[in-house]
């Protein structure tokens, strides 16, 4: 069940640029490391609706019903839209700027997780990526899709931490100079609103 393919898989999954990790980026180095470690946080978490739909099944019922499918892709597509727009404001939440704003960890926790709940292309994802790697006991399908689900959600925490930590130790390069921090809140307003885009192509 948990055998070395698994945990390969989801770690190559789990680095791969995504919005979470956009997100988590933009936390470190707009407001440092408590900032990047809740972000991280509220984004693992965001994975758990998805997981427990693919666990008890309703990610099917999402793929089947196109109406429910894009109510809620719409809706992240939005979102993401809304994190462009903060990027680009003078003193939005993503904005990068010197003097960090001092937002609530459960602010940036929430935002966070809403990011990965309102994509509803993961739980079709976990529903395709788990399958495969339980042991075909009917009697333990349950529990396994949930420990393998556990499991995928200590590295997505683990991985973002460190891209967290990271964008943190450069916010004191980037600080010095206003012009890369224009640059960088422009490229992160122009990511989220791509992914957006993405998002909004998606189909069931």
């Amino acid at each position: 069940m948990i055998t070395l393919q698994f945990l390969l898989t989801a770690f190559v999954v789990v680095i791969a640029p995504g919005t979470g990790v956009v997100y988590t980026l933009a936390l470190g180095l707009g407001q440092g490391r408590r900032a990047a470690l809740w972000a991280a946080l509220g984004c693992t978490f965001g994975i758990v609706p998805h997981l427990a739909a693919a666990t008890l099944g309703l990610a099917a019922l999402l793929h089947s019903s196109a109406l429910l499918f894009q109510i809620v892709k719409f809706a992240g597509v939005a979102y993401l839209l809304y994190l462009a727009w903060s990027a680009l404001r003078e003193g939005g939440a993503l904005n990068v700027k010197a003097q960090p704003t001092g937002q609530s960890g459960w602010v940036i926790a929430r935002r966070g997780a809403l990011i990965n709940i309102l994509n509803p292309k993961l739980s079709i994802f976990f529903l395709a990526l788990l399958p495969p790697f339980l042991s075909g006991n009917p009697a333990t399908a349950t529990l396994e899709m949930s420990l393998l689900g556990a499991v995928f959600m200590a590295l997505t925490f683990a991985v973002f931490v460190l891209y967290g930590l990271f964008a943190a130790r450069a916010r004191d390069a980037i600080l010095s100079s206003e012009r890369i921090m224009t640059w960088l809140n422009r490229s992160f307003a122009a990511v989220f609103a791509a992914l957006g885009a993405k998002l909004a192509m998606e189909r069931a």
